[in-house]
């Protein structure tokens, strides 16, 4: 995309200053000091950080650059597991808890750090038992339970590496992230639950794995009565596998360099990409920003709202928490079943002190008005943060006041899954400015740039771009290297690019205006275009088809799209409802698109190319730009 027009953005002039507590209170206590700290040496700021973690060998080199291929702490052995668990039960952290699980019909489950650990040593015990080896892939298709939780981390603690799956996907979506990856044991659960009935998963694998022959076993948990029946030799037992399991399992050595996890995103063409995480740059990111700008304490309760099947649950719900020695809650429970208010309940009830969601979930709090959290005690909450989206200036004033009652800190937190970490935000202490994201936290260079990668001026739209390596960037992408390059080849310099439209103000805080690709950000899921159009033209009745994501005042955009029937067919309402249920079959609820136009042509570039970008112009009533490339 190019930008043909530069419009200065007038800042919101609203600044909410912090209480100078929260300041003297968090780890960071002056920004600009550790910036420049960070500046000046960067392989010693990194150096201090993993300093704090456990090593079973020394790393020879902090980083390794050479463009755009980097490696972290090269020659260290680790094992992220032993930095979760062993780390804390051989201190007082031993009988914390470290998870607290609520699911609904008043259901509960505590898991201490020692509990933790117990399971973890048997379910990765049983792995090996079924032949799985270090840098095998094991692919998690279960609910946010705990056994999701002991999943990853018994994966991680034989050196097998973790492809988390999000269990609202349907079929042919899980059977790409299967064979993507090259599975050889799928794990998940007879069902999982929402708003107070049963959504059957397994018949959900059975068809993914129609055609996924590196798969070898199914591990089920079976929690509905009576249990399914299973097949023979194929399809094993959660709960009996575990039990006859040894109780310890020993924690395999990793390379730092070594893949933890293969986390798949949706693409902008063809399959989805799978981003792969490095075992030790991954722990140190992880821990570093947990840590210092969510400001995880030993006393806290921290929820985060996302499913681990997506990057922010991995960091931020499981393995930083857990590298920090925090207390999790987790729950099933969707924000508005069985009424509005029960998210605020469960604040209330476990004393949740740092409550991280996605900016949709706030509109949707906003919508349902301010009565339903004034009727609960929201007083432990120390600190608010959003992820998944840019936070509009509406919702953080309510979020600001409503939620934190106009005094918890609010981090609105910019990062990808490529980057694996908070890249931009404003920490806990500085001022906050209701639209902007923030700053680049210390250990992070990035600026606002022309289409070349110069910088543009202050309050002109731009691309953001990373300047620099940091320890938790993705290896690279799974069987796609060439992939992998494209994402550091911005402007005559090579950036990191981000894809993301931005401007700065003059404090040098940034506000996102959107994606620059062809990426639909649906209530803080990404969505690819190609994976939408793919599954409709595999009905019979469409010949093309174009997906766009269009503003929406609740989920931040929906999907739509724009079909071109094949020659003879009829455009119907009932068509219109036979493909989007096509889709949802395909893909899941979250790819289903929310309208549906037919036309008799799309626009396009000479070569081919759909021009979304003009599609999308028309539908706001905006300008096109530059369509020069368009085919007449």
């Amino acid at each position: 995309m190019i930008i043909t027009e530069e419009k200065p953005y007038k800042p919101d002039p609203i600044v909410h200053y912090p209480d100078p507590s929260f300041k003297e209170s968090a780890l960071i206590h002056d920004y600009n000091e550790l910036y420049h700290e960070f500046e000046k040496d960067p392989d010693a700021f990194w150096r201090r950080i993993a300093s704090d973690l456990l090593w079973f060998k020394q790393w020879d080199n902090i980083k390794v650059w050479n463009h755009p291929y980097a490696q972290w702490f090269t020659g260290a052995d680790l094992n992220i597991t032993y930095n979760c668990l062993e780390r804390h039960i051989n201190n007082d952290r031993r009988n914390k808890v470290a998870i607290f699980w609520a699911g609904e019909n008043g259901k509960e489950r505590i898991l201490t750090y020692y509990q933790l650990y117990k399971d973890v040593m048997r379910l990765g015990n049983a792995l090996k038992s079924l032949g799985v080896k270090k840098g095998d892939r094991v692919c998690i298709y279960l609910p946010g339970i705990p056994e999701l939780v002991v999943s990853m981390l018994a994966c991680a603690r034989i050196g097998a590496v973790h492809t988390v799956v999000f269990a609202g996907y349907g079929s042919k979506a899980l059977n790409e992230r299967i064979t993507g990856a090259g599975a050889k044991i799928v794990i998940t659960a007879d069902a999982s639950v929402r708003r107070g009935g049963s959504i059957p998963l397994k018949p959900v694998v059975e068809e993914a794995l129609i055609h996924a022959p590196t798969v070898e076993r199914v591990i089920i948990l079976r929690t509905q009565v009576p249990k399914v029946s299973l097949l023979d030799e194929f399809e094993l037992d959660y709960e009996e596998l575990i039990a006859r399991a040894d109780r310890y399992c020993e924690p395999t050595h990793i390379d730092s360099e070594d893949p933890l996890f293969i986390l798949y995103t949706s693409g902008t063409t063809g399959p989805p990409k799978g981003i792969v995480h490095a075992a030790g740059g991954y722990m140190v990111g992880a821990y570093y920003t947990t840590k210092y700008v969510l400001t995880l304490r030993e006393n806290d309760v921290y929820w985060c709202t996302a499913d681990p099947g997506w990057i922010t649950g991995h960091t931020y719900g499981i393995y930083g928490p857990l590298l920090v020695g925090g207390t999790i809650f987790l729950s099933e429970y969707t924000p508005d079943y069985p009424d509005p208010g029960i998210w605020w309940k469960l604040i209330e009830d476990y004393g949740i002190t740092i409550f991280y969601t996605a900016p949709t979930a706030i509109r949707m709090f906003m919508r349902m008005g301010e009565e339903w959290p004034d009727k609960y005690d929201l007083s432990t909450l120390r600190l608010l943060g959003s992820v998944g989206e840019p936070l509009n200036p509406e919702a953080f004033e309510w979020f600001y006041k409503y939620i934190g009652k106009d005094k918890c800190p609010i981090l609105d937190t910019w990062w990808q899954t490529e980057t694996g970490m908070h890249m931009i935000t404003t920490m806990v202490g500085l001022p906050m400015k209701p639209g902007y994201a923030g700053k680049p936290i210390p250990g992070v260079i990035a600026t606002v740039v022309d289409d070349e990668g110069d910088p543009v001026p202050t309050g002109t739209t731009g691309y953001l771009a990373i300047k620099e390596p940091w320890p938790s960037m993705m290896k690279t992408v799974y069987q796609n290297d060439e992939r992998y390059r494209h994402y550091w080849n911005f402007g005559k310099y090579g950036y990191y690019s981000t894809n993301d439209l931005a401007v700065m103000d003059e404090d040098g805080y940034i506000m996102f205006l959107g994606r620059s690709d062809d990426i639909i950000i649906v209530a803080g899921h990404n969505v690819g275009t190609a994976e939408i159009e793919s599954a409709l033209v595999s009905h019979s009745a469409v010949a093309e088809a174009a997906a766009i994501g269009k503003p929406d005042p609740l989920k931040g955009n929906i999907i739509k799209v724009f079909v071109i029937l094949r020659n003879g067919v009829i455009p119907t309402q009932k068509l219109v409802h036979d493909l989007k249920y096509h889709v949802r079959i395909i893909l899941g609820p979250i790819s289903v698109p929310a309208e549906l136009d037919f036309v008799d042509s799309l626009p396009k570039t000479r070569s081919g190319k759909i021009m979304r970008r003009v599609l999308k112009a028309k539908e706001m009533g905006l300008d096109p730009g530059d369509i020069s490339t368009l085919d007449e």
